[in-house]
């Protein structure tokens, strides 16, 4: 977080953003930090743009850590548990209202962090209108028209974001294929049935969809549709009124 407390006195904020990562393996060419690297630019980038149409954001430092529950043989691979995501959200919001922000806005870049039942608790306990935005859930539309096969988890969508913000951590020719193992179990695999994914084994080298294709041309437009549709998130949640209900 760059503003000093002169700044925020100057243009009090009343949204908060929140973004939130993990640190893991992607493949065998992207950062373990690669999810913290995503949140922390989208998150900076949004908040710039929001600014420019009158929203007053503050970006509060990323989150490093999320749940990796199931990768814990891979090193330099942390896992925070539930509880302790519980207890770190919590703790944000509690600050934040007492300051008197009461929106909070988490930019999640991980598959595996669940914050649903999270927030429904600290939103209840606390009054803080909390929204979360899985970045990749964003704009289907233009992530199926940018990329033919987007990947999973350090697939092609995620390495085009990265050689776009930072192409000297993406070592491309030593990616995997991002290939997957089949469950023997054929039940598990319809729709409505899920277990978590013994990641190691199901992923030998812990991509989830091809990379190799990724071209930083596409990482910058999809970069800058996904910061545009945060931004528009942010103005609407400033420009709300101070204990609104957001519903018609």
């Amino acid at each position: 977080m760059e503003a000093n407390y002169r700044q925020l006195l100057d243009r009090r904020p009343n949204v908060a953003v929140l973004p939130w990562g993990a640190t893991e393996a992607h493949n065998y060419h992207l950062p373990h930090g690669t999810d913290v690297i995503e949140a922390a630019t989208l998150a900076a980038a949004a908040a710039d743009a929001a600014v420019e149409h009158g929203a007053r954001p503050v970006v509060l430092p990323v989150i490093p850590f999320g749940n990796n529950a199931q990768q814990q043989d891979q090193v330099a691979t942390i896992h925070l548990s539930t509880a302790t995501s519980l207890a770190l959200l919590r703790d944000v919001a509690t600050s934040l209202v007492r300051q008197g922000i009461d929106r909070l806005v988490v930019l999640n870049s991980h598959g595996g962090n669940d914050f649903k039942p999270l927030v429904r608790d600290v939103a209840l306990e606390t009054g803080v209108f909390i929204v979360v935005i899985d970045f990749w859930r964003m704009r289907p539309d233009v992530l199926a028209r940018i990329f033919a096969e987007p990947g999973d988890h350090a697939g092609a969508m995620e390495t085009a974001l990265l050689l776009h913000i930072c192409p000297d951590l993406v070592v491309l020719p030593q990616a995997g294929p991002g290939s997957a193992n089949a469950w023997k179990l054929g039940r598990l695999k319809q729709a409505g049935v899920w277990t978590p994914r013994p990641w190691s084994h199901v992923h030998p080298d812990t991509g989830s969809g091809d990379p190799r294709s990724a071209t930083a041309e596409q990482g910058r437009e999809y970069f800058a549709t996904i910061a545009a549709a945060v931004a528009d998130v942010l103005v609407e949640l400033s420009a709300a009124e101070k204990g609104a209900v957001p519903y018609v």
